[in-house]
């Protein structure tokens, strides 16, 4: 009797061991997809923002004609871009890269009156307001599921699992650093 005792004694602690290493992974994995599912919506809102900023672009290019050089650049970084292969460090780049480009459209649109009055412009310039929206709320949701993620492969006991299953901390889609800066405000 006493024999079965320890085996049923030992069979429970293995029978826990394994439930608590799946429950464990599990989470892991639940939390590794929300990353995923988070990173895919700043994909969707990248997308849209490269899709406005491109017909943008177009519009202006009508008012603009030798300023063509910095509108090309615009569609050819357009053309190149493949955000499912991307990284988040390459996506924090290509960010940059549209700031840059938004930064330069907005420099063209400031010489050209009539074109601050066209329609097409004025939808765009709110369009790309709402995607910004967007794209701020997809870089705090993925965010808060990187820090949650982070968390679980970092913390005892759950790094212990982590380790075994090769689970890695992600990286964080930072702002970009002309906006961490302070404003600097001249009169």
């Amino acid at each position: 009797m006493p024999g079965t005792t320890i085996l049923i004694i030992i069979a429970v602690i293995v029978i826990f061991i394994i439930l608590w290493i799946a429950g464990g992974y599990n989470s892991l994995q639940a939390g590794k997809i929300k990353v995923d599912e988070a990173e895919s919506g700043i994909d969707v809102a990248l997308t849209k923002r490269f899709d406005v900023l491109t017909k943008m672009v177009e519009v202006v290019k009508g008012y603009a004609k030798h300023e063509r050089e910095t509108l090309e650049k615009v569609i050819a970084m357009r053309n190149s871009v493949n955000l499912g292969n991307s990284s988040i460090e390459e996506k924090q780049k290509m960010v940059t890269q549209m700031d840059a480009a938004m930064r330069a459209i907005n420099v063209v649109v400031e010489q050209y009156p009539d074109l601050k009055a066209n329609d097409n412009f004025k939808q765009l310039q709110m369009t790309i307001s709402d995607v910004e929206e967007h794209l701020q709320a997809a870089r705090r949701v993925y965010n808060a599921n990187v820090s949650a993620y982070n968390q679980k492969v970092q913390l005892f006991p759950s790094n212990i699992i982590a380790g075994m299953f090769h689970f890695t901390t992600r990286e964080f889609f930072e702002a970009e650093e002309f906006k961490r800066k302070d404003v600097e405000i001249k009169f």
